[in-house]
């Protein structure tokens, strides 16, 4: 990978060096992590890449075209897909989910009382829009965050779900018997939103979320190793994934050289399915940092991007006052939600270098990315430990970039 001089591009390389040897100190030597990969980058010019760490648990070396399963941070993929068709005004963001998933039109909020969930008494109230869906106050919720008892319904429906076990037209169908957690717009709740909004690009573009990735946003931007399965050729790039565990080594859980991720999935998860490489996804937030475009070719225009960065909580609150999630990609004090990202609306109340407006997100196996469109600076950090929630990693990562820049343009 070519890098730009770190004097050149506004930085310390000295310090740009910190980050690798932090790694290495805290996370490879000691075992908590097999594997991490990093780029920074400045106006989309690489300007610190590196990796360490295994690939595989036999000992195979980490490799810079490696696979990792990139889990949510499919989300912003799937809300860019979705914006692109709200331009071509195939949908609005206020138009009632139901106008496309007319099995939601008599979902209600959970009334608590009698019956027994997923088939309980639903309290209707406004109906649910697609900006609810992209901003996670929809209602919907994950069984995993094992809070209520919406969420259990979910796991004894398993919509935390194997992605062979059932195909998008039967999720949707299972999804719309549970009530929600509460009426649309009430509340700030991570959730399966963005699978929803992921069938709903399906059934109005009529081509598989997949293909239409494929088509208009990996093929232009020159994504070539991101998709829903890896492809036979492609599996010895496959990282095994793991699983953390209380003072003890990770727990194998995915194997690379045996993952079902190489057959092609029934049901292709919006919300968090893809797989792909740190290059391809340094492509997609350079994408983003372009104001919606990259080489010569536009996948949203800037006023769209702008709306999806600028955040949408009711009052221009932050999470801290609106989320009732138990688990989200989110530090809550002074984070805004737009439409698909997570952004910095109060620096100060973060208590971490970081610049307003600058916008971000994370997967499940401690993926992570943020674009920052004023210092023009975008990471993507790429791992593989479950859950996310484990490690202060992003919040460390984010101090030792910003610790190395010379030239601010803040």
């Amino acid at each position: 990978m070519e890098l730009g001089k770190p004097h050149e591009l506004g930085f310390d390389g000295a310090r740009l060096a910190r980050i690798d040897a932090f790694l290495k100190e805290a996370y490879l030597d000691t075992g908590r992590l097999k594997n991490t990969q990093i780029l920074v980058a400045r106006d989309g010019q690489p300007v610190h890449y590196g990796h360490g760490g295994t690939l595989r648990d036999d000992g195979i070396a980490m490799r810079e075209d490696a696979l990792f399963r990139i889990a949510s941070m499919t989300k912003p993929i799937t809300s860019i897909a979705f914006m692109q068709l709200v331009e071509q005004c195939k949908v609005a963001l206020d138009d009632p989910v139901s106008r496309v998933l007319p099995e939601f039109a008599e979902l209600g909020a959970y009334a608590g009382g009698g019956g027994s969930l997923p088939f309980a008494p639903a309290k209707r109230g406004r109906p649910m829009r697609f900006v609810d869906l992209m901003n996670h106050m929809s209602g919907l919720t994950y069984g995993f965050q094992n809070r209520s008892s919406v969420d259990a319904a979910y796991r004894d429906a398993r919509l935390d779900l194997s992605r062979n076990a059932i195909t998008s037209d039967e999720y949707i169908g299972t999804l719309a018997r549970i009530p929600l957690e509460f009426e649309p717009g009430a509340q700030w709740n991570y959730s399966v939103a963005t699978d929803v909004l992921g069938v709903c690009v399906e059934r109005l573009s009529g081509m598989p979320l997949g293909d239409f990735f494929a088509k208009h946003i990996f093929e232009p931007l020159g994504m070539v190793d991101t998709g829903f399965h890896v492809p036979s050729a492609k599996a010895d790039r496959l990282a095994d994934c793991y699983g953390y565990r209380p003072g003890k080594p990770p727990r194998l859980i995915d194997k690379g050289a045996e993952s079902r991720l190489v057959e092609p999935a029934k049901f292709q998860s919006g919300g968090g399915g893809l797989i792909g490489t740190i290059a391809d996804y340094h492509r997609f937030c350079s994408m983003l940092l372009g104001c919606g475009a990259l080489d010569g070719v536009r996948i949203v225009s800037p006023k769209t991007l702008d709306l999806m960065t600028t955040n949408h909580l009711p009052g221009g609150a932050d999470l801290t006052q609106m989320s009732q999630s138990l688990f989200s990609e989110a530090n809550n004090a002074g984070t805004g939600f737009g439409l698909g990202f997570a952004m910095v609306i109060d620096p100060a109340k973060t208590l971490m270098p970081a610049t307003k407006g600058e916008y971000y997100w994370g997967g499940a196996y401690s993926t992570a990315f943020f674009v920052d469109p004023v210092e023009r600076i975008t990471m993507v950090f790429m791992t593989q430990l479950y859950p996310s929630s484990t490690y202060p990693i992003r919040r460390q990562l984010k101090t030792l970039i910003y610790s190395a820049l010379t030239d601010s343009h803040a």
